[in-house]
C-alpha cells in the first residue's frame, strides 16, 4: 500500500518513541517495582506514551482506515491518561502498555515502512 510521506515520517517518529521506551527499560533495567518506586521513571515512560498517542493523531484517516487491525482508538485513550488524568494513571496499565504493546506497535510500524518502501521500489521499475 502507498503511504502518504506525511504517514511514513510519523511511523519513524513513532519507531523513534517505541526506541526510547525500550532503551529506558533495558539501561536502568526497570521493572514494575522500580517504575512503582520512582516518578522520574514513570514520567519518563508516560511521556512516550503521551508522544506516541499525539502522533497517532497525525496519522491519516486513510492511513488508519486501512489499518483497521491496530488499537488507534486506545492508542489515542493511553495518551489522554497520561495527558489529563496524570495523577489517576495507573502504573500498572503504563508497564502493561509499556511491556506487552509497544514491541507490537513498533513491528506493525517498521513492517508499513518496509511495505511502502516496496511498493516505491516495484512502482520505479
Amino acid at each position: 500500500m502507498k503511504h502518504s510521506e506525511r504517514d511514513e515520517s510519523t511511523l519513524r517518529h513513532i519507531i523513534r518513541y517505541c526506541d526510547e521506551i525500550a532503551d529506558a527499560i533495558s539501561r536502568h533495567d526497570l521493572s514494575l517495582e522500580k517504575v512503582t518506586a520512582d516518578h522520574v521513571y514513570k514520567n519518563a515512560l508516560s511521556m512516550s506514551i503521551l508522544q506516541i498517542g499525539e502522533l497517532v493523531n497525525v496519522l491519516s484517516q486513510s492511513f488508519r482506515s486501512a489499518h483497521s487491525d491496530m488499537p488507534w482508538r486506545e492508542i489515542k485513550r493511553m495518551r489522554d491518561k497520561a495527558a489529563h488524568h496524570y495523577g489517576e494513571f495507573d502504573v500498572n496499565t503504563l508497564w502493561e502498555t509499556v511491556t506487552e504493546d509497544i514491541s507490537p506497535l513498533k513491528a506493525f510500524c517498521e513492517t508499513s515502512l518496509r511495505d511502502a518502501d516496496a511498493t516505491k521500489q516495484s512502482s520505479t521499475q
